[in-house]
Formats: C-alpha cells, structure tokens, sequence
C-alpha cells in the first residue's frame, strides 16, 4: 500500500474509462493494458530518440491539441522533409480500431503499425537495433521498460508501449455526448438539432454513431481512375493491401469527432475546410464502379444540400469538439 494518498488513488482508476454508450474496446490479449506500459509508450512517443536523427518524434505529426493530427494536408515533418502522400490521421479511439489502420488497413493492429512510421526513410527513419541499444543506454528507460514489461528494452516492447498509450486517447466528452448523456445545462441549438437530424440522414450510414465511424472502407467518389500504381499503389486505397478491384478507391472512414480541428480533410489532405467536404458531397462526387451506393442513388450523384442544411450539418459537427479531451495534461508532453 502506498504511504501517498494521491498514488492510492491513482491505483484505484481504470486504466481505460469506456462511455456507456460506447460498445467494448479491442482488448488486446498479448498486450493488456498496465499503468507503467502506458506511461512508458507516453515517453516515447514524445521524445524525439525515436528517429534517427533524434529530430522527430511520434507527436512532431500528431499533434495532441489538433486531436492527434498535424494540420497539414500532407506531412513533410519526417526526417528527409520530403512530402508524404496521405494525410496524418487523428489517433482518437483506437481502442475501437478492429478492421486495420491506416487509410488503406495496411496494417493490423497499434504495435505492427508503429512499425512503418519508425522506419520509414520520409518519416522517422530509425534502426531499430541501434534504437534499442540508444534506449539501453539510458537508465531511466531500462527502469521503465523493466516496470512495464519485467525485460529489457527490446523492439516489441517499444511498440507495444506506444501501442497502450495510444489506446488510452479517448474522446468521449463533446457538447454533444453531454447532451445525448442528458448532462445539466448542456443544450444544442435548433439549428445544430437540425444538423443531427440530417447527419442520421445523410451521414451515419458511414459515420456511425457513437465513434463516427464504421471502421470500414468506402469510395467516396474523390477520384475516377485507380491506374496510377505510383507510391507503393498508395492512391489506390484498400486495394493496395487486397489486390481486390472492388476495393479500388477505398479508403478508411475517419472519426468525425473533433473534425473541427483535424483539417484538411480526406486521405490525400485535398479540402481545406468544412464547407469544402460538403460541397463535395453535395455536387463533387465522380462516378467509378466501385463508388459506394449511398453516392449513386440511381444515377443522381452524391447528396443534395442547400447552403442552409450544410451549414446545420457544420453547426452539429462542430458539437463532436471535445476540449475536455484536446487540453487533457495526460495526453501531452
């Protein structure tokens, strides 16, 4: 028992607080959740050791005040300053991610993912085996590593850390979820009711409520021709990792929490603001054989709106802003 009634009562929390009206986490079975395993992969996922030229780390393209992303349609922070080819996704809710991660699901799970930015020659760009032996040099991290995983630092270890960490970043504690919770004095205006009302309508059957995603892959009708194989197949999207055509031009939908300050928008960065997404819906949609049926409804493409209803739509989103979650001391350096 702990002489410090702070600690007492930091023992008593749960590591991970899931909303009521949120279904059960990805409960990772080689990887459970401790409270020293968090706060290592917290350490190290803001400290700057883990590329390779001690320059750039974790949080340099997911930035915590902007819900886990950078701001930039298209990332050149890494180690080269070259250009990325998609847009830095926000990291919120992960512990709900169970049908891959990145745009196009190339990956499986948080600790195989940490893997591609770590050695990426554009982003991180670290050896692996020269960041263990820079980690077990320095004591407080052979302490850490030792708390978290009773071993010494190793590379499984290091993205099993980050992966905890990430799965504690939940946003839950919107204007919104305060009102749908039935919270005293939280309100929606009329005109952000009416944004509901037509996000159920128009926007849910992707962006399903209450994690604003369905975690699966859609055509949103950004693009026509799929041809171009450049960059790994990454303009691609699902079909880079299938090698199915019907996943040509599919790409992961995102969380619409926070979309307030998570601009730009889409997996290539290409609309710089609210407006800019909904006119695309409204009257932007390209047709391919892949786009998704709630986009083509019998030939008509997209989703009609007048400027009043995509400025209610805009009034509800605005309502997932979580500051609560934005400003939490845990979440950041």
């Amino acid at each position: 028992m702990s002489c410090s009634g702070t600690d007492d009562y930091q023992e008593l929390q749960p590591l991970v607080s899931v909303p009521d009206n949120f279904p059960p986490y990805v409960d990772s079975q080689t990887n459970p959740l401790s409270r020293d395993g968090i706060a290592l992969g917290k350490k190290l996922f803001f400290d700057t050791t883990l590329s390779g030229n001690n320059a750039v780390s974790c949080a340099s393209c997911h930035l915590p005040q902007k819900a886990f992303t950078d701001g930039l349609a298209l990332s050149n922070l890494g180690i080269s300053g070259n250009t990325l080819h998609r847009n830095s996704p926000t990291l919120v809710n992960l512990a709900w991610a169970n049908n891959g991660l990145f745009w196009d699901g190339g990956s499986t799970n948080l600790e195989s993912q940490a893997f591609a930015p770590l050695a990426h020659p554009d982003e991180m760009f670290q050896n692996l085996n020269q960041l263990v032996q820079e980690l077990k040099s320095n004591a407080t991290y052979v302490s850490m590593f030792e708390k978290a995983f009773k071993q010494e630092v190793t590379q499984s270890g290091i993205v099993k850390a980050l992966a905890q960490f990430q799965r504690t970043l939940i946003s839950s504690n919107s204007r919104f979820d305060k009102f749908i919770r039935n919270e005293s004095d939280v309100t929606m205006t009329d005109e952000e009711l009416d944004g509901l009302d037509l996000a159920e309508q128009f926007c849910f059957s992707c962006h399903t409520s209450p994690l604003f995603t369905d975690n699966l892959y859609h055509n949103n009708g950004l693009d026509s021709d799929f041809s171009d194989t450049s960059f790994e197949g990454m303009l691609q999207g699902r079909f880079r990792v299938t090698n199915n055509v019907n996943d040509l031009g599919k790409f992961k939908t995102p969380t619409l929490r926070n979309v307030e300050v998570t601009a730009p928008y889409m997996h290539d960065g290409r609309f710089s603001t609210l407006d800019d997404v909904l006119n695309h819906y409204s009257s932007g949609v390209v047709n391919s054989p892949t786009l998704d049926a709630s986009l083509n409804n019998s030939g008509t493409l997209g989703i009609p709106l007048t400027s009043s209803e995509k400025a209610k739509i805009i009034a509800f989103l605005k309502t997932l802003t979580d500051n609560q979650f934005l400003n939490d001391t845990r979440f950041s350096e």
